[in-house]
């Protein structure tokens, strides 16, 4: 399921793992946070989102110069990075074609 042979694998890879961090972040962190007043989870889980959108956005880039991808496949991947489980559908919608593209 989760490959990091390719840059494209990498990409979907950590596409999945930051949203189900983000998941967490919202789901467990902040209620822990604003409802039971134990800010440490938000520290730790937004630590880890923060670093896993900063992956996801270098391994987009460095899909462009990989696979020569249209500007406009980096381009939604970057807005797909800024949107809740924008990745996600990312993978789905643009990833998987491309790969099947690459595989040719």
């Amino acid at each position: 399921m989760f490959k990091f042979d390719t840059t494209l694998s990498r990409l979907r890879s950590v596409g999945i793992f930051e949203a189900i961090s983000f998941l967490l972040l919202l789901g467990v962190a902040m209620p822990l946070k604003y409802v039971f007043g134990q800010p440490e989870m938000v520290r730790i889980v937004g630590m880890a989102h923060g670093v896993l959108w900063i992956l996801y956005v270098g391994l987009a880039g460095l899909g462009q110069l990989d696979y020569k991808w249209p500007l406009k496949t980096t381009a939604l991947l970057l807005i797909a990075s800024m949107l809740p489980f924008g990745p996600i559908f990312a993978d789905a919608k643009l990833l998987k074609k491309v790969g099947y593209q690459s595989a040719d």
